[in-house]
């Protein structure tokens, strides 16, 4: 019988935490059941493997960033929305580096799995800050796939310290905003 208390989104909240603060490739079903208090067996009446509690990380992940993104594009347009959603995108990696992580080669176990509809809506919101440019419909999806690009890159390399130079990061990345702006004003 399960632990009072310990249900399946418990476990997966408590393991996208754990993995913050370790990383998604430390993280284990012992270490996660000992932060639980448990025995690591009894992680498995809620999760089948660490291979689901990493797939329902990423589906967390995914769903909260696009909250994430979505709530901050809302009542902007334009570069507004572009760098709204840029911040929070950072913002989001940054403070959840482990969980986001788990989004990263995940794929999805078939159609209608959550982590469908979190990268679904996270793109949505990235397409409704792409929709405030006049970018031609054939060059969409390119728009799209460089945006994505260039917020998960840079969230990315520093969340892992991949800018160790002294240059502020805060800086370089409101360059980055306003030279991704120009560039779609351009399109």
């Amino acid at each position: 019988m399960p632990r009072a208390g310990l249900d399946p989104a418990t476990v997966v909240a408590a393991g996208a935490a754990l993995a913050d603060e370790v990383g998604i490739a430390k993280l284990t079903m012992g270490a996660l059941a000992g932060r639980l208090g448990v025995r690591p067996p009894s992680l498995y009446k809620h999760v089948s493997s660490q291979e689901d509690l990493n797939h329902r990380i990423a589906a967390l992940a995914l769903s909260q960033a696009a909250d994430a993104v979505g709530g901050a594009i809302q009542g902007y347009a334009g570069r507004d929305a572009l760098a709204a959603a840029a911040r929070a995108f950072r913002a989001f990696v940054l403070q959840h580096p482990g969980r986001y992580a788990a989004t990263i080669g995940m794929e999805p176990s078939g159609p209608d799995d959550p982590m469908i509809l979190g990268a679904q809506r996270l793109l949505e919101a990235f397409t409704a800050v792409l929709r405030g440019y006049d970018i031609p419909e054939p060059q969409f999806n390119h728009a799209l796939r460089t945006l994505r690009s260039l917020c998960h890159g840079f969230a990315t390399l520093e969340a892992g310290n991949g800018f160790q130079w002294s240059d502020d990061n805060d800086q370089s990345f409101e360059w980055l905003i306003a030279f991704t702006d120009r560039g779609l004003r351009e399109l």
